[in-house]
Order: C-alpha cells, then sequence, then structure tokens
C-alpha cells in the first residue's frame, strides 16, 4: 500500500477544505398563502402547486384544557 512520503500541514488540509460548503435550501413564497415552500414541491401549509389543488390538507383541532 502506497503511504505519503510527508507529512501535510495543518494549513494543507484547512485549504483542502476551505471548499466543503453547505448548500442553502431553494426557498420560495407560495404565490397561494405567502408562506415559504420549497421550489418545485407542493406548499406543505395550503396543499397548491402550479396554481392547482394537488394536496388535500386536513386541518388539526387544538385540545382545550380544564372543560
Amino acid at each position: 500500500m502506497p503511504l505519503p512520503k510527508k507529512r501535510h500541514s495543518k494549513a494543507r488540509g484547512r485549504r483542502r477544505r476551505t471548499h466543503w460548503k453547505i448548500k442553502g435550501k431553494n426557498l420560495m413564497e407560495c404565490p397561494q398563502c405567502k408562506k415559504t415552500k420549497l421550489q418545485h414541491r407542493a406548499c406543505a401549509s395550503c396543499g397548491y402547486y402550479n396554481g392547482k389543488k394537488v394536496l388535500e390538507i386536513k386541518v388539526k383541532e387544538k385540545k382545550k384544557k380544564g372543560s
């Protein structure tokens, strides 16, 4: 098995890793409900995609305390 002839410095290793970046999410505003959503996906809050209703969103009821 080949091995490195000399040790790489910390700076050289860090310089190589400078390009390891996390890309941000591509978010956009939903034209129907104005909430943020991922591009090319149906909106999770209203269920619309490309001006058409494609998902049926169920509304959860809040439980009341005491009564």
